[in-house]
């Protein structure tokens, strides 16, 4: 598979996301880009935020710092 940084093909891009709850950081300066017609798996062991994570991208909770984009 070729990459190609044309933004125009940037489905998702997050840089630098961050969510803390009270004393517990969940995301730590999260950052991550996929292109069109990518195919990522999200995975790691339990508590590791990967459901923040994807709370963050889907708008359920607000990161803490950094910034999302979805499809441009």
């Amino acid at each position: 598979m070729t990459s190609n940084n044309n933004s125009a093909d940037v489905v998702l891009k997050v840089a630098g996301v961050s969510k803390r709850f009270g004393g517990l950081q969940a995301l730590s300066d999260v950052g991550i880009q996929i292109n069109k017609g990518q195919v990522y798996g999200l995975i790691g062991p339990n508590g590791a935020g990967k459901t923040t994570f994807f709370n963050v991208i889907t708008g359920l909770y607000t990161p803490d710092s950094g910034s999302f984009e979805l499809a441009g």
